[in-house]
């Protein structure tokens, strides 16, 4: 068996648990429910939560790590992956793959493995929100949905690896909404948040200065 072969079955061992005899189960993955609390998400991921965005609405993260990142050598092909948080409901899981572990593999690979899991795959022709040092979207290469959840294959940003991105749809615009009305907020904001800044950096100065100065008087001989 090749090694790309390999990969590819090892990406769909990896997700599965998931029967298409009985139709794909998309409103989970790996033990994280869409719309399950924060403190359930984070618990089950072990690790920090950070703070996006705090109005109008509250975007928090907390990345996560599969066991396999322990052990390298485990069929695994997932690297890691984050979860996103609307208002304390997880509505997003970003995956993104060991480039080790699918190098060589193609697209349509990545399509093929994912497939016996989830169905028969669109091209949507979109672009999704995916932030990275290479832009603020990117194309979606597949696409694998039913009427709530959607699971959207795509490239990282250096196109060394693929990542699949799995959003409840309802929570999705919800928060994108917010997202976008926040860095609005944020630009409206930015002069006086910077005039504010400068104020108090002067008054510091100024503060200094005059400790100084009272310190140098006091101990000035001619």
């Amino acid at each position: 068996m090749t090694a790309s072969r390999m990969a590819t079955l090892a990406i769909a061992w990896a997700m599965a648990g998931i029967s298409t005899l009985c139709g794909a189960d998309f409103s989970s993955y790996r033990g994280f429910h869409f719309g399950m609390t924060l403190a359930a998400g984070a618990k089950r991921a072990g690790t920090v939560v950070k703070v996006i965005h705090q109005r109008p609405a509250l975007i928090q993260e907390v990345d996560w790590r599969p066991a396999s990142m322990i052990d390298s050598t485990k069929a695994d092909p997932v690297q890691g992956g984050t979860l996103a948080f609307f208002n304390g409901e997880l509505y997003r899981i970003d995956v993104i793959y060991d480039r080790y572990k699918v190098e060589g593999m193609t697209a349509a690979d990545m399509v093929k493995a994912i497939s016996t899991i989830y169905g028969v795959a669109t091209e949507p022709g979109v672009d999704i929100p995916y932030h990275s040092n290479y832009g603020e979207v990117t194309p979606v290469l597949a696409r694998w949905e039913d009427p709530q959840y959607s699971y959207d294959l795509i490239q990282t940003g250096n196109r060394s690896s693929f990542a699949l991105i799995m959003y409840s749809k309802r929570l999705d615009a919800l928060a994108q909404a917010a997202i976008a009305e926040s860095i609005r907020q944020d630009a409206l904001d930015a002069p006086q948040k910077a005039l504010d800044l400068q104020n108090k950096r002067d008054e510091e100065s100024r503060v200094k200065l005059e400790k100084t100065r009272s310190a140098n008087l006091a101990n000035f001989q001619p």
